[in-house]
């Protein structure tokens, strides 16, 4: 409790905390616009180039980063695997092949247990990368590339827990991982490959896995008058009509809101037709497109219902609010 405000400090030493790795960030941020610009783009093609994987390893803290370093690489089209450098001396190193590349992970650069993972690259000349602060250290001389981290302070009070400099580490994982997705033209349609479960994968499913088809679809043709429309819209349940001309192309769509519109314009709605009703140039989605995608459609254009059509613009598939948010709620159950 500090005695003059009479506020408890954790949450300041927190600020402090964020406040100190905010800063390592912005002068990471400075070096690869400048001087590790090179290198970094240097390390993306030799990646690139590669015919197996990223390797990546460490120990401590920098090993539980490189983990996810590893995991987001993986995720985001690089195949890479994470391999424990104190495990790689007791038989781990048969996991390493010529094909690869190593991206090893250290803040000092001096750890005893790197050495076996920096002599098998040697030996088999297998590139390694380095992510370290130490510009003399035994890794750096050993790497063929070295992604140096700026000097920058440690957030913990001791100055003793690495905190910045993983934090800094990790950002530098991403962003190569990022510019590695942006060189391979990583698509969603390959994200969700790698994410089929959980929330993320639900959203990132295509429409047609989702979609109503065939008989379920409610189609009236324009000239069809209102009482075949409503029966059309009361048979299928969705709440709506899609209007289809002589060559099957999707030209209006009927909902509950147009009919009550309608009706305020014209007491007698059952002398109309479907084309005195319909709104013209409904808003579609194609079969490919991702439920994530399709579900801020619906939420931005304040609609529950959207038609799927094929390149030609005929309704293959339709496609309600429901669907989506059980298709959410289905996968955060099995989360």
């Amino acid at each position: 409790m500090d005695m003059k405000t009479g506020r408890c400090a954790h949450a300041d030493i927190g600020i402090e905390t964020i406040a100190k790795e905010s800063a390592g960030l912005e002068k990471l941020e400075e070096v690869l616009a400048d001087g590790l610009r090179e290198t970094f783009d240097a390390v993306v093609e030799v990646i690139l180039r590669a015919k197996g994987r990223v390797i990546v390893s460490g120990i401590g803290k920098s090993g539980h980063i490189g983990r996810k370093i590893a995991a987001t690489l993986a995720s985001t089209g690089t195949p890479a695997q994470f391999v424990h450098a104190a495990e790689a001396a007791h038989g781990d190193l048969g996991m390493i092949t010529r094909a690869d590349v190593i991206l090893l992970l250290s803040h000092s650069g001096k750890t005893v247990e790197l050495q076996a993972v920096m002599a098998h690259a040697q030996r088999f000349r297998i590139p390694l990368v380095a992510i370290t602060s130490n510009a003399e250290s035994p890794l750096a001389q050993a790497a063929d590339h070295v992604l140096l981290l700026p000097k920058a302070e440690e957030a913990c009070p001791l100055k003793l827990a690495p905190t910045t400099s993983t934090t800094m580490q990790l950002a530098l994982g991403d962003a190569l991982a990022m510019a590695l997705l942006a060189a391979r033209g990583f698509t969603e349609e390959d994200f969700g490959r790698f994410h089929p479960g959980g929330n993320l994968g639900a959203m990132l499913e295509p429409v047609a896995r989702l979609m109503h088809g065939d008989a379920e679809l409610p189609l009236a043709h324009p000239d069809d008058p209102m009482p075949r429309v409503l029966l059309e819209m009361t048979g299928k349940r969705f709440g709506a009509a899609g209007i289809v001309d002589e060559a099957g192309r999707l030209v209006g769509i009927i909902t509950d809101g147009d009919l009550r519109r309608a009706m305020e314009r014209h007491p007698n709605l059952m002398d109309l037709t479907a084309a005195q009703v319909m709104t013209r140039g409904p808003k579609t989605v194609s079969p490919e497109t991702l439920a994530g995608v399709a579900l801020g459609l619906l939420n931005e254009k304040k609609i529950t219902v959207v038609f799927v059509v094929d390149d030609a613009g005929r309704p293959v598939g339709i496609l309600h609010m429901h669907d989506l948010v059980r298709q959410e709620k289905r996968q955060e159950r099995t989360d």
